[in-house]
């Protein structure tokens, strides 16, 4: 009969989930700044990728709080959401709606870790993490920051730039 699981199992596996997620973006968020047509989506970009290397670190301390190795497993949605990435870079490249597809696709990407640090939040309160929670809470307020970032930068420049003929 299997072991059953716990919630400190789940919250353990989120956490290698959205480690191995973070890692992913880091890698990908110079590609896409790269990619990015206006020197304030490049800027935008970069900016994120530090901030995403101080989310991999705040992740590492919440490993060393529960006493476990700091491993990502893998994530399909983020692997799923970063091909599309790739996808908008590829067939919009050079167009005047590539930036409006860079910002949907980061926008997907801090929805998605938005949803995760809102859970592991709401399991490290329920499992007693005291320690970890204000780790997940920086994170997700940053999550959140760029996440308006990027609206406004969508709503500001690249959504209208997005809609003139080429």
């Amino acid at each position: 009969m299997a072991t059953e699981k716990t919630l400190n199992d789940l919250f353990l596996e989120t956490l290698k989930d959205i480690y191995y997620a973070e890692k992913q973006i880091l890698k990908a968020l110079p590609k896409m700044a790269r990619a990015a047509q206006s020197e304030e989506g490049k800027a935008g970009f970069l900016q994120h990728r530090d901030e995403t290397q101080a989310q991999i670190e705040r992740l590492e301390q919440v490993f060393e709080i529960i006493g476990k190795p700091a491993r990502g497993k893998t994530c399909e949605a983020i692997q799923g959401i970063i091909a599309e990435a790739d996808e908008i870079m590829d067939e919009f490249k050079g167009t005047v709606a590539l930036d409006a597809g860079l910002i949907s696709s980061a926008q997907a990407v801090e929805h998605y870790e938005i949803a995760r640090y809102g859970t592991l939040i709401a399991w490290a309160k329920q499992l007693g993490l005291k320690d970890a929670i204000p780790l997940l809470q920086a994170t997700l307020a940053e999550e959140e920051a760029t996440d308006k970032k990027l609206t406004q930068l969508a709503e500001s420049s690249a959504n209208a730039k997005g809609k003139r003929a080429a």
